[in-house]
């Protein structure tokens, strides 16, 4: 009996730790409205990505500025046209294409800078981790769209590049803090206690045990905080002080045609639309991820 025991435990095959993205993956396959979320952000993404191949017509071109004007939606124009005869579909698909690209670029910006200041403040303590922290907490109390506002009212000429820079180095504050707790919560772990023993380097134990624990709470934040960067974009860019024209944005379309919404009501429509379902899409995952997350 023992033997056969024995045996059975050998042949048993042995199971595999699930990774963080698989638990989210399969949680998200799991529930209808985030597979529906997920396909509509998919094809978002896939059209914007393929952007030159899609688009009707060139998005900053002006062909006719005075007879194709304003123009409703129709066949030529699915989405219309704006004061300046440009294509609106072709925008919106161009602007897709260049809002998707800065919630994710400043997003990582976002999530390099605060995991490596939460990560340190945390894993370092003491006076350390005081410091860091009410610094933290003196710039959490300026709110970050006056702050955004501030700086790109104070700098007339800056490129996209220098707008996802403004917005990254912003959205950093509130993960920190994330990961600094995450980070207390782990540092005195029976792994942590293990890898000294071995005499792992301090970097070492933060970079390779500390922080590969920390995905779930990171992937949960860069889920919501793109959806979040890309209202933030649109809403510079409606301002006027976010993408400069004549390059196209979901913020500047509306801006477009704000002085006429009740007759160019197509301007802010569709890439209304747009943004809606992308940041819900947005919201839905991230919301998934967090339920995976949490009860793992």
């Amino acid at each position: 009996m023992p033997g056969q025991i024995q045996d059975s435990a050998a042949t048993e095959p042995v199971r595999r730790r699930e990774s963080a993205f698989a638990i989210g993956l399969r949680q998200i396959l799991r529930k209808r409205s985030s597979r529906i979320a997920l396909v509509i952000l998919a094809t978002i993404v896939l059209v914007g990505a393929l952007a030159p191949l899609i688009a009707p017509y060139d998005p900053a071109a002006q062909p006719d500025i005075v007879a194709l004007k304003n123009l409703p939606p129709s066949l030529a124009h699915p989405f219309g046209t704006d004061p300046y005869s440009r294509d609106v579909l072709s925008r919106v698909i161009y602007g897709a294409r260049l809002s998707l690209t800065i919630g994710l670029l400043a997003t990582w910006v976002s999530l390099t800078l605060g995991v490596f200041y939460g990560a340190v403040a945390g894993y370092a303590g003491g006076l350390v981790d005081g410091v860091m922290m009410r610094l933290l907490d003196a710039l959490l109390a300026i709110p970050r769209l006056l702050l955004l506002l501030g700086i790109l009212v104070a700098w007339p000429q800056f490129s996209v590049g220098a707008l996802i820079l403004f917005l990254g180095l912003t959205g950093w504050f509130g993960l920190s803090r994330i990961v600094r707790g995450q980070v207390l919560a782990l540092k005195h772990a029976e792994f942590v206690t293990a890898a000294h023993a071995l005499g792992a380097s301090q970097w070492r134990i933060l970079v390779r045990h500390l922080l590969p624990n920390l995905i779930s709470p990171i992937v949960v934040a860069a889920t919501l905080g793109v959806a979040h960067v890309i209202v933030l974009e649109a809403g510079l860019s409606y301002l006027g002080i976010g993408v400069p024209p004549p390059l196209a944005s979901w913020g500047n379309i509306i801006q477009d045609g704000s002085d006429q919404v009740a007759t160019l009501w197509w301007m802010s429509l569709f890439p209304g639309l747009f943004m809606v379902l992308t940041v819900m899409t947005l919201n839905v995952l991230g919301e998934a991820l967090r339920d995976a997350y949490d009860r793992r």
